[in-house]
């Protein structure tokens, strides 16, 4: 069972209103790593998603008309609330997602960034003056909260994708429903306590949970009282919640799918590319959307970058999140390991190479090993889809055409990643990359002050950096007329 210091932060009810409520039925949360029951979760339904919606509508106008340095402080108290219960946080995540502890840890002060970064922001929210085009006018520009923001996070990063939507938003003036995912709610009901704690007002957080996806999408993508919709997840499920928007005209914000290379110049820093490797790829278990997809190597190193990869794959620990020294947690369910080795079977069949990896079914049906092959091709499914697992598969490449050419045949255009000394190839392939953010001999590119999104497929907006303010807020012009010249 869970160890908790401060027990009150498992959480089982929605929170509406500065309410937790109950539904009329419950669902189970489980550990991914040994099936064991952790809670049962209030399974909402669409009329207390809508009042989740009608109490954020409710409650956003006064949370707006507070002065900057109040949300600001009310913020500030809510990080450093997420900062003091740091392990708990962690062990709920571990426990309901499966990540490694340290992942967990880290993934907490990630998430906690967001808030004290906005909590500052909320002070800068600046309008502008423009020059007027006669003397007896004036010409203003304010930047007002969207209104009522709903937001549907995903099971990879419980509390970080919760945090980086919820913090800007509320530095602005908004207030916000959170859906999150109904395999890992618990961090998020975590988070709805501690900013209970922190003084955030009744209706301007709330967390509704349940099992009915589409129903609960529904009501957030077509209430009339909700501004603002935010998501992370599939590009599939992000084109139908964008249509689904479409009949109340909301601001919607898109992190969706990635398929991202990983490009490997002959005259790149080895040992810098493994390691940046094998942070991209293996981190979460390769369930993240920014991990390497596709490992696009030059063919003088190929064999060589291949055995060092292999060789740092294979040192890494898989095992249950919570075990001293774990690198590897399990993935986050038994469909998901299965899927990942239909695409690796898939490749196989089609001339590819296993060098390491597999499943693991000694440790359970949700464990894969990390997994390196060799003499992929562009074409093959486990290039064109994004894995979502422990998978390298390596892809020979001429030049630098070639690479180019390579990486950006895809309709994802999230992260890219790209190892050379050459300072002007570096640069070019920095400009030309078709991707939304680009690791330039860098594996690991998320942090609060970089703006977070993609392009094409991989959806629209931009989280963190001063950039995050602008996605939950509207550009208001005022003309003032008749002012005296005198």
């Amino acid at each position: 069972m869970l160890n908790l210091k401060d027990s009150a932060l498992l959480k089982s009810q929605c929170y509406i209103d500065g309410t937790w409520w109950d539904a009329n039925s419950r669902f189970d949360v489980r550990n991914p790593a040994n099936g064991q029951l952790l809670a049962e979760v209030a399974d909402a339904d669409p009329a207390l998603t809508e009042r989740a919606a009608l109490a954020a509508q409710k409650a956003q106008k006064n949370w707006a008309a507070k002065p900057a340095a109040e949300r600001s402080a009310i913020l500030r108290r809510w990080y450093e609330l997420l900062v003091s219960h740091q392990q708990d946080l962690a062990c709920l995540m571990t426990a309901e997602q499966g990540k490694p502890l340290a992942e967990s840890r880290a993934e907490v002060t990630y998430g906690a960034s967001f808030v004290e970064w906005f909590a500052e922001e909320a002070k800068r929210m600046y309008g502008d003056t423009i020059p007027a085009p006669s003397a007896d006018k004036r010409i203003l520009v304010l930047k007002q909260p969207v209104g009522v923001v709903a937001a549907i996070t995903p099971w990879n990063f419980p509390n970080a994708m919760i945090t980086r939507k919820a913090a800007p938003a509320l530095a602005a003036g908004c207030s916000i429903v959170v859906r999150p995912a109904e395999l890992t709610p618990l961090s998020a009901l975590a988070l709805a306590e501690l900013a209970e704690r922190a003084g955030i007002p009744p209706g301007v957080f709330n967390v509704v949970t349940g099992t009915n996806a589409k129903a609960m999408g529904e009501v957030l993508t077509q209430h009339p009282a909700v501004d603002k919709f935010s998501f992370t997840g599939s590009t599939a499920v992000g084109k139908q919640l964008i249509a689904q928007c479409a009949g109340t005209v909301k601001r919607v914000s898109m992190e969706l799918g990635g398929n991202a290379p990983f490009i490997v110049f002959d005259d790149a820093d080895l040992d810098a590319a493994v390691k940046g490797a094998i942070a991209s790829k293996y981190r979460n278990a390769g369930q993240t959307c920014v991990c390497a997809n596709r490992f696009l190597i030059q063919e003088g190193i190929y064999d060589e970058f291949a055995e060092r990869l292999v060789a740092a794959a294979k040192g890494l620990k898989v095992g249950h999140g919570l075990q001293e020294g774990v690198q590897i947690g399990p993935m986050i369910h038994a469909q998901a390991a299965t899927r990942v080795e239909q695409l690796v079977q898939d490749a196989l069949a089609q001339g590819a190479k296993r060098l390491t990896g597999g499943p693991l079914q000694d440790l359970g049906d949700n464990f894969y090993a990390p997994t390196v092959l060799t003499g992929v091709s562009n074409g093959m499914a486990i290039a064109e889809q994004e894995i979502f697992g422990p998978v390298a598969p390596l892809i020979s490449f001429k030049d630098e055409a070639q690479a180019l050419a390579l990486a950006n045949d895809t309709e994802m255009g999230l992260a890219a990643y790209c190892y050379s000394r050459d300072i002007g190839r570096i640069y070019r392939m920095g400009e030309r990359l078709q991707f939304g953010m680009v690791g330039l001999n860098e594996g690991i590119i998320s942090n609060v002050t970089a703006p977070f999104g993609g392009i094409k497929a991989s959806g629209n907006g931009r989280e963190g950096s001063k950039y995050g303010l602008d996605e939950y807020t509207e550009i208001k012009y005022l003309c003032l007329g008749g002012i005296d010249n005198a």
